[in-house]
């Protein structure tokens, strides 16, 4: 059998493989996912077509796939949720996935003289600027996230444009608005969100998370807005006149709100006060706003059936977590977490520049991994490393041998180093130290050599195992920014600029498997995608940058066969939530709540005889 039959809601692999976030998918609300029909022209005669398998899709599904009305494959496809057609035509070409004992199907229309591995979106960019200083600025494509927004079970794009004169906190300047978009795949434009003036542009201020919140099928948007805001309908929210910058270009008073928008129309459905209030700079460890206006945000299943946004202030000292529950007519608050509030002192000074979530003690619910802290289901300290701030985490089943999930973490106190912890109770698994500013670490099972999720950060000592050994001590092109399943084996492959890489052990290399030309990353050294993750099309992910000019995005899809088949990522959540917290501040490639790798060959998994090939 060549092919991997994998529930996610079950994530069991074997006897040995066990104790993953214990979800009740009975009752947790989750997004309804078509067929996620993707057709990509691999070259001037070969279409690659790929297309989802679903957790409801029969055990033994087999498919057939057509060409505007012809069948096109002699026999069901069974072994891989991809297939190649023979196609050399320019003509438009409308390719339907049909499952043969489910009888369900989705389409996709290849466009005339499709280009060669990806699909374009192209963009209504914003016009350029004038701050009133006299400098001018124009808009780039950002961060993205991806959302249903209109229940046809297909997402579409929600993307962030900033401006080119956008900010570091530690900076002063003005910037020009924040300006969000929503695009469906073939570059339908649905609206239009601008945050004002009184929103400063920056890695740090707006973190949008983009999710069914209530259940109906069609998902939200939700971001820190104020006066001047205005909304995907044209409405303004609060005083149009109101103008709180300073002549530093900072915000340092004025109205902060949260607001819940329309995720079809852009419409703001509520707006109430941002939670905690900024209140006296100084509480949070400085007078210009670096401090204050450190963001980050994240949507988590608190109650283990409903997701919850939850909107976070503060990482360098005081810290702040405000969980809201969006039933569609009201936002109603969970819980506040305050690092100032007695017997929280040590969770002050904690967070990263992002932060992970997942159901990291086995109750169903998830926790919040917020740096070097944890964060309970119901609001309350689950344990601090006191190890504080970082700029990258990684959080995933690291070591089939091992129970529960683990954390992966760097750290700039120029003390900790890096350190590889159990993810429900901080115990420190093993710590590399190091006097230095550790500013990236990297999770990726790369190396089918040794068991486990490997790591590796700018201070570790080359790539690590999960036992703390060291696997590789010097890899060229070994980078620390993202990662992809892009070439269709159960290794992953690094993601860096606009270049997939492979780790070739024997070579001591990485090596350039895929180059996007013409399309460049993001957000400076970080060199991140707009987005990486499983966004359609099989279980591996898909790549989307911007273009060099600006003017629209490019969605690479891989068109390398594979012989494994598995359910889509999408269905897993802690997968699907660090794909909508991906743009939180410093961003972070995705990462599934059970082991994904080489360790799956040779083993029974529901009932499927994995191969050891």
């Amino acid at each position: 059998m060549k092919y991997i039959t994998v529930f996610l809601n079950l994530c069991l692999i074997a006897a040995s493989l066990v104790a993953q976030p214990n979800y009740d998918f009975t009752k947790l609300k989750r997004e309804h996912l078509g067929r996620g029909v993707i057709a990509i022209r691999e070259n001037p005669s070969t279409v690659a077509v790929s297309w989802r398998y679903l957790s409801s899709d029969p055990m033994n599904e087999s498919f057939d796939i057509y060409r505007n009305g012809e069948k096109i494959n002699k026999h069901p496809v069974k072994d891989a949720t991809f297939f190649q057609d023979t196609y050399a035509g320019t003509e438009p070409a409308l390719y339907t996935v049909k499952a043969v004992k489910g009888k369900t199907e989705g389409s996709y229309q290849l466009p005339a003289n499709a280009p060669a591995g990806y699909l374009n979106i192209p963009l209504n960019r914003p016009e350029a600027g004038t701050t009133p200083s006299g400098q001018s600025y124009f808009y780039a494509p950002n961060d993205a996230s991806i959302g249903d927004v209109d229940g046809d079970g297909e997402y579409e794009i929600i993307l962030k444009w900033d401006p080119s004169n956008a900010h570091d906190n530690a900076h002063d300047g003005y910037t020009g608005s924040v300006i969000f978009d929503c695009y469906k795949l073939n570059g339908q434009h649905l609206w239009r969100i601008d945050l004002g003036k009184n929103v400063r542009a920056g890695a740090h201020y707006t973190q949008f998370m983009v999710y069914d919140l209530d259940g109906d099928g069609r998902a939200e948007v939700v971001m820190k807005t104020s006066d001047g805001t205005v909304d995907g309908t044209g409405k303004m929210i609060g005083d149009a006149d109101a103008d709180y910058r300073s002549q530093q270009g900072r915000i340092l008073t004025g109205s902060e709100y949260l607001t819940v928008f329309n995720g079809l129309t852009g419409a703001a459905m509520k707006t109430i006060d941002y939670i905690p209030e900024r209140g006296n700079l100084m509480d949070w460890g400085d007078n210009r706003a670096n401090r204050s206006d450190r963001f980050l945000a994240c949507v988590a299943y608190l109650d283990g059936v409903h997701p919850s946004v939850v909107m976070c202030r503060g990482y360098y000292t005081r810290t702040v977590l405000a969980a809201f529950d969006w039933d569609g007519k009201e936002l109603k608050q969970r819980w506040i977490f305050d690092s100032n509030n007695p017997g929280c002192e040590d969770y002050a000074g904690q967070g990263n520049h992002n932060l992970r979530v997942g159901d990291v003690d086995g109750d169903g619910c998830d926790e919040i991994i917020y740096g070097s802290c944890a964060i309970d289901h119901n609001g309350k300290g689950l344990y601090s490393t006191k190890m504080g701030h970082g700029d990258a985490i990684h959080m995933t089943h690291f070591d089939p041998s091992r129970k529960g999930l683990q954390v992966w973490d760097c750290h700039e106190n120029k003390r900790d180093g890096s350190t590889y912890r159990d993810a429900a109770t901080g115990e420190i698994l093993f710590q590399i130290k190091s006097n230095i500013d550790v500013g990236r670490c990297m999770a990726a099972d790369i190396d089918p050599t040794y068991p486990g999720v490997e790591m590796w950060s700018l201070a570790s000592g080359g790539i690590r195992s999960v036992k703390g050994e060291v696997v590789k001590e010097r890899v060229r092109g070994l980078s620390c920014n993202m990662a992809v399943w892009w070439d269709g084996d159960l290794l992953r492959e690094l993601l860096d600029k606009n270049i997939v890489s492979k780790y070739n052990r024997e070579k001591g290399i990485c090596e350039r498997i895929a180059i996007f030309e013409g399309a460049l990353s993001n957000n400076g050294t970080k060199a991140t995608p707009c987005l990486q993750g499983d966004i359609i099309g099989d279980w591996r992910e898909e790549v989307l940058l911007r273009t060099a000019d600006n003017t629209a995005l490019r969605l690479y899809v891989s068109t390398i066969p594979t012989d494994y088949r598995f359910h889509t990522f999408l269905e897993d959540p802690v997968y699907r939530i660090s794909i909508a917290t991906q743009n939180v501040a410093y961003n972070q490639p995705t990462q599934p709540g059970f082991y994904f790798g080489p360790e799956l060959k040779g083993t029974v998994f529901r009932g499927c005889k994995i191969p050891k090939k």
